[in-house]
């Protein structure tokens, strides 16, 4: 069609589709957007000579033109041509992965192409395989398992987890809960006090300052009959000093919190003076692994004020992919403390497990 309408010369530059509007709930209104022009000189050296004194091991991973990454090569060949396009198109991913088969191994392209499939970004995609390549000899290049083993590696090394709560008996130990709202927070405060009492047999008590939402209050408290757990309702600092020492012999306090805009920066001051006098022993932030990873790196980075120690990741059996994971844990550079892949409660959620969250990465291991 391109073809016909541009003539034979023309080229696709790049398709997506689009998603419009709420007809899309039920597999409709979708529609193929397709970037093409014709009479443009799109370039096609894209790999740079390697000198002979360079073994394969040194070549540059990076597709280049004349010195530069494709990309720009690309722009700058838009530009000298005249072309008045509002943007330059980026070219496909797959010009990408074609241009990194003539510069890789098999076992290292195989590799690359698996994460690209992954939804690892192609950023994190390529200096993961360019460290590892930077790293083995040319004899381990050829075994694809001992190269997808050190992949592995590397993205276990990039989650660093911090276990399960530490709660002892006769030591009380406050934790609360923060994050933006529809994230889980009080289905996931059930959980961790079914666990705690139920099968730690520890003393544990509840507080909620989610008075904001609607049936918040009533949600909790319901599971805190369930389980038999004392509860506090609170709506100032005040308030939180007092039910915090009607607490003073359990074991196990955790808090709940009204979910917060990351944009409302009073709402998150409000939050940080209850939880400065709740003297908070642990403050985790829950983040929906369905959101993107703008979206939780922005999070958490916003919360970041009110003093959070580690991070819960919610509705694993939802997310299509974990490929955000690294890229939010380099980001605000907390661990992770607990994972949740259902509504279950006391089930449905487990500590955070490096080697479990790295396969689930790599789209090797189903997320239920």
């Amino acid at each position: 069609m391109v073809r016909a309408d541009l003539g034979p010369d023309a080229a696709v530059l790049q398709t997506r589709e689009i998603k419009r509007g709420w007809l899309n709930w039920f597999g409709k209104a979708s529609q193929i957007e397709v970037s093409a022009a014709s009479g443009l000189a799109i370039p096609s050296q894209l790999q740079q000579p390697t000198p002979e004194h360079l073994d394969t091991t040194q070549r540059p991973l990076i597709p280049t033109v004349d010195g530069h990454d494709f990309r720009t090569a690309f722009r700058e060949s838009l530009k000298g041509q005249g072309c008045s396009l509002q943007t330059v198109v980026e070219q496909l991913s797959r010009d990408s992965v074609a241009a990194s088969r003539h510069e890789l191994p098999e076992s290292l392209f195989h590799l690359f192409t698996d994460l690209i499939e992954a939804e690892v970004s192609e950023e994190l995609a390529r200096e993961l395989i360019e460290h590892v390549r930077s790293d083995v000899s040319n004899g381990e290049l050829s075994d694809p398992l001992l190269m997808k083993a050190r992949i592995s590696r590397l993205i276990e090394q990039e989650i660093q987890v911090t276990g399960p709560i530490q709660a002892t008996a006769g030591q009380r130990r406050l934790v609360a809960l923060v994050g933006p709202t529809g994230v889980g927070k009080t289905t996931t405060i059930a959980k961790l006090a079914a666990n705690f009492h139920l099968r730690e047999h520890l003393r544990v008590g509840l507080i909620t300052v989610d008075t904001y939402r609607i049936a918040a209050v009533e949600q909790l408290r319901t599971y805190a009959d369930i389980i038999d757990l004392p509860m506090e309702v609170v709506a100032t600092p005040k308030e939180m000093r007092a039910a915090v020492q009607r607490f003073s012999d359990l074991d196990l306090i955790l808090m709940d919190t009204a979910g917060r805009s990351p944009h409302d920066e009073v709402k998150i001051q409000e939050l940080k003076s209850i939880l400065a006098e709740a003297h908070a022993d642990a403050i985790h932030l829950v983040l929906s692994s369905v959101s993107s990873e703008s979206v939780m790196r922005k999070t958490a980075a916003k919360f970041a004020a009110v003093g959070i120690t580690s991070i819960i990741l919610t509705k694993l059996d939802e997310a299509t992919g974990m490929a955000a994971l690294v890229p939010l844990l380099r980001s605000c550079k907390l661990p992770l403390s607990y994972v949740t892949n259902g509504q279950n409660v006391p089930d449905d959620i487990e500590p955070a497990d490096s080697r479990k969250l790295t396969r689930l990465v790599l789209g090797s291991e189903s997320h239920a």
